[in-house]
């Protein structure tokens, strides 16, 4: 149960963080000033943002702005293109097309019939009942790995897993216990998909050689909270939510100010969370499938 106090405490930093974007709209809005304003980890601050307000980081400026853009298209004579430079848009065409993604009409027909078009309301994840974590101490892991930057759905997880476990079989790297695991560097409802940072990696045991490419990759030791998800792949993004919603308040005793500093129960390590997959996609349902989701604390 998240502890009514945590809560406050969290909302009055994301609405701090809140107040310091309405007021740089038309600046360069950086991830790790905003996360300071709110006092939090730039690893973590943006689920954060997205568990309590129920919408991403990146998507709330960006409609924020166009927001704005409508408003001023709405009630000032201002030139499209100086209401761009405004709202924050580098160039007119950036708006022109983030307006007509959330208007289904661009910035100049909006301004000849203003009345007849309403923003789409953005989706958001179904709820989820979280389950308390385990906590564990890992010891720090070897991995032979394929890296990808793209958009999650697009990626070939299982031409990647093949691949590796070919590497397997070459460089006799066969022992019981190798795990499938994807570490995610960053998150798809912040991040621009075309830049999303994954790897895909099998965990073994024996001393490996990079091929091709296939690199070799440490993964760091230490505190985890692992959170594990039976069910299909793609209700994982809800359990995120609930995460940083719910156990992460619930678990801080830090107070208002500190950040979550070492003395913190919750405290969350600046490293990227990964993902294990303890069974077959190709043979097992998608309801049985167990994802178990490993969140680094301190």
């Amino acid at each position: 149960m998240t502890r009514p106090e945590t809560t406050e405490i969290y909302q009055r930093r994301i609405a701090a963080a809140i107040e310091y974007i309405n007021l740089h709209l038309d600046e360069g809005l950086e991830l790790a000033n905003i996360a300071a304003v709110a006092n939090f980890s730039p690893f973590h601050f943006h689920r954060i943002f997205k568990a309590f307000r129920g919408e991403p980081l990146g998507n709330y400026i960006t409609r924020l702005r166009i927001e704005t853009a409508a408003q001023l298209l709405r009630f000032s004579d201002l030139s499209i293109e100086t209401i761009a430079y405004k709202v924050g848009f580098e160039v007119p065409a950036s708006l022109n097309k983030a307006f007509k993604h959330y208007y289904d009409t661009t910035p100049g027909e909006y301004r000849l019939t203003k009345n007849l078009y309403n923003m789409k309301t953005p989706q958001n994840n179904p709820s989820v009942k979280l389950k308390a974590p385990k906590i564990v101490e890992l010891e720090p892991k070897n991995a032979i790995c394929i890296s990808f930057t793209g958009e999650y759905s697009s990626l070939d997880f299982s031409g990647a897993f093949a691949k590796l476990w070919e590497q397997v079989k070459a460089q006799k790297l066969f022992t019981a216990g190798i795990e499938h695991i994807a570490i995610y560097h960053d998150d798809p409802k912040s991040t621009d998909p075309a830049k999303l940072r994954t790897d895909v990696c099998l965990v073994i045991r024996k001393p490996a050689v990079a091929a091709g490419e296939v690199q070799i990759k440490a993964i760091p030791g230490g505190r985890y909270a692992v959170f594990t998800h039976i069910g299909p792949y793609n209700e994982v993004g809800a359990v995120y939510d609930a995460i940083y919603s719910e156990w992460v308040p619930a678990n801080c005793t830090c107070g208002e100010d500190c950040g979550c500093g070492d003395d913190c129960k919750c405290a969350l390590r600046d490293e990227p969370v990964f993902e294990k997959y303890c069974n077959d996609p190709v043979t097992t349902a998608p309801e049985k499938l167990k994802t178990e989701i490993y969140i680094p604390i301190k």
